[in-house]
């Protein structure tokens, strides 16, 4: 098994410790499922609005939970299988007569409190990960207890990714290559779009059946075609729309493997293109590769948006431009930084990002190439799929 393994906490617990020093802090109080399963290493089952949760990490190093019943036993399975950073756990119900009757949804700030207060944390200053929802009701039951916010903080603690992490990213990345060769094998005139991928997402839990047997992997994949590619989401209206000759698909494929993102995506031609295609294909390409060479430490984030766009613009294409360049990878499909075009913070070795430039024009199509890339003094792009015009113009035959 890959699951991210306790050394990964520890070195986090270093850096979370570090973040509570600077700010002063008694613990950190984490409440959103991304968060929760970078310090657990729990792939949370529950969404937080319906069935809040709260995990603490206190400055000494210990740290417990608050989850929902539903989780009783997921929670037991973790731990047989040894993967699981928590130990101190309680529970509450969301329904009369269960194991834990005597703590109910609707308490759930009356029990959170108590639980800071068994704790010695009833007048902790903790910093959380927002705030919203269950979380605003905790100071109500402890007028002494601080929750202040320290999302951006938080955030850059899963900026640079642990040696095991990107282990985890080349490994879903190499899946996903291995299905854009099973894409360029069946895209083909006639097909329907939707059918294909549900076709395609099939083969690749075939696939992640050997490479990831009980691991947990989650797939996103789906293809635009033709004009309605124009729009970077597609229409709005996708239902039974079939690839047509001369086409151009972009095709998006994005794992989540043991709670690691990376993305995936081509731009495939059903038959021969135009001269008009080429040329935005090879303007998109160009522009994919002037933002890969840009993602070196002691550049600018923003660096890497100026170098794609202005490939683009270059060639007479900046109007057809709807999107930035990338976005950070990791626990999230996008993680931060968002703001890559007015980002002026020096990019770090093994960050990651998506290289994912696009030209979309109206009534043509879209033709973007996205790669998830590691940061470094020479870039490692994760996702290989091959990107020249003799493996991405398809035959129709």
């Amino acid at each position: 098994m890959a699951f991210l393994s306790k050394q990964v906490f520890e070195s986090r617990l270093v850096e979370m410790q570090a973040l509570m020093a600077r700010e002063n802090l008694d613990g950190l109080l984490v409440a959103s499922a991304d968060f929760f399963q970078f310090a657990s290493n729990f792939h949370l089952d529950v969404q937080t609005w319906e069935r809040p949760v709260m995990l603490v990490i206190t400055r000494d190093g210990a740290s417990f939970a608050l989850m929902n019943e539903l989780s009783t036993h997921h929670l037991k399975m973790a731990g047989e299988r040894g993967v699981l950073w928590l130990e101190d756990v309680t529970l509450y119900d969301e329904h009369r007569g269960g194991l834990n009757s005597a703590r109910l949804l609707p308490d759930w700030a009356k029990i959170a409190a108590e639980l800071l207060k068994s704790k010695g944390l009833e007048n902790a200053t903790l910093g959380t990960d927002g705030s919203g929802g269950a979380l605003n009701r905790l100071p109500e039951q402890l007028p002494g207890l601080t929750l202040k916010p320290l999302v951006a903080a938080l955030r850059a603690l899963r900026r640079v990714k642990h040696p095991e992490e990107l282990t985890l990213m080349r490994r879903a990345a190499a899946l996903s290559d291995w299905a854009q060769a099973r894409y360029r094998e069946n895209i083909r005139p006639g097909r329907i779009v939707q059918e294909l991928d549900a076709a395609m997402t099939a083969v690749m839990f075939e696939e992640a059946a050997q490479r990831f047997a009980d691991e947990h992997l989650e797939i996103r994949a789906y293809s635009l075609t033709g004009p309605t590619s124009a729009s970077p989401h597609g229409n709005g209206a996708p239902t039974g729309i079939r690839i047509r000759e001369g086409d151009g698909l972009v095709n998006i494929i994005i794992p989540r493997l043991n709670g690691l993102v990376i993305e995936n995506e081509r731009t495939y031609f059903a038959g021969q293109p135009s001269a008009a295609q080429i040329h935005l294909y090879e303007t998109a390409l160009q522009a994919n590769q002037a933002a890969i060479e840009e993602m070196v430490p002691g550049r600018l984030v923003s660096d890497i948006e100026e170098a794609a766009r202005g490939r683009i613009v270059q060639a007479g294409y900046g109007e057809n431009i709807r999107h930035r360049t990338g976005h950070g990878l990791g626990y999230l499909g996008h993680e931060w930084p968002e703001d890559m075009p007015f980002n002026d913070r020096r990019l770090e070795a093994n960050e990651v990002y998506s290289a994912e430039p696009g030209i979309y024009v109206y009534g043509v199509g879209g033709f973007r190439i996205d790669d998830t890339v590691v940061v470094g003094d020479q870039p490692e792009v994760l996702t290989q799929a091959p990107k020249d015009l003799d493996s991405i113009i398809l035959p129709v035959s």
